[in-house]
């Protein structure tokens, strides 16, 4: 659904109007103005072109933060955040710090700190009425991404802002999630973006080797290590298009 988000002017507390919505509706759904011939309307049409994954995608997820998990929260110094106000408006915020700029309190819980920006503020708005969120972590120079859902909550706790501080500036606020599933993304969008392709170093078969060595252990599969490497360097070589 597409619902326009009011603006507030420069030295403006009041928000302006939202804009008239142009789109057609359909089943209380908006659409852009733009018409398309052949739209994808159900899980059943989306199927018939997409299959349902295979087992050894679909049972990656975990719902604790394990070793793997933790050690790559560890090292990535970027986060985005994706959050709704539950009325189809809908955010994704950018966050960085030095590596491990999200706290990992424990298997289930991690903590990220608000610094300071433009005081927007959409993320905590969006979280006050509809506390799911997104997560993707970034590494530069390397081709995984974990990917992470679950619940939010605005903290102010003292202890934990101050465990947070960099050059002895405390943050004023952070953001607490309770995970409620997470896995390792495979490598193939970034592959395809070229995004770290000045990066020095050449990641590809380490990158490859963790990936498998995740899923193995989260899926619980019966392959090795080794066996499923090959099938993930197959799928990076043979299925990027």
């Amino acid at each position: 659904m597409y619902v326009p988000v009011p603006t507030v002017r420069p030295g403006s507390l009041v928000a302006d109007p939202a804009p008239v919505l142009s789109g057609p509706e359909l089943d209380g759904r908006y659409y852009p103005s733009m018409e398309f011939s052949d739209r994808i309307m159900s899980l059943e049409e989306l199927r018939a072109v997409i299959p349902s994954p295979n087992g050894i995608v679909a049972n990656k997820e975990v719902d604790q933060l394990d070793e793997y998990c933790r050690d790559f929260i560890s090292r990535s110094p970027f986060v985005l955040i994706a959050s709704t106000d539950g009325m189809g408006s809908i955010d994704v915020s950018p966050k960085g710090d030095p590596p491990g700029l999200v706290k990992v309190l424990d298997a289930t819980t991690l903590a990220i700190p608000d610094r300071p920006g433009n005081h927007r503020a959409d993320t905590f708005v969006n979280i006050l009425g509809h506390p799911f969120v997104g997560l993707i972590f970034l590494i530069p120079g390397t081709r995984n991404t974990l990917r992470v859902r679950g619940t939010a909550t605005i903290v102010r706790d003292a202890d934990l802002l101050d465990s947070m501080a960099i050059d002895g500036r405390v943050p004023q606020l952070a953001l607490v999630v309770s995970i409620t599933s997470a896995f390792f993304h495979c490598a193939k969008c970034i592959i395809r973006s070229g995004l770290w392709e000045g990066e020095a170093r050449d990641t590809s078969d380490s990158d490859a080797l963790f990936l498998a060595e995740t899923m193995v252990k989260h899926g619980e599969l019966s392959l090795t290590v080794d066996e499923m490497r090959e099938v993930i360097i197959n799928d990076e070589v043979r299925r990027l298009y």
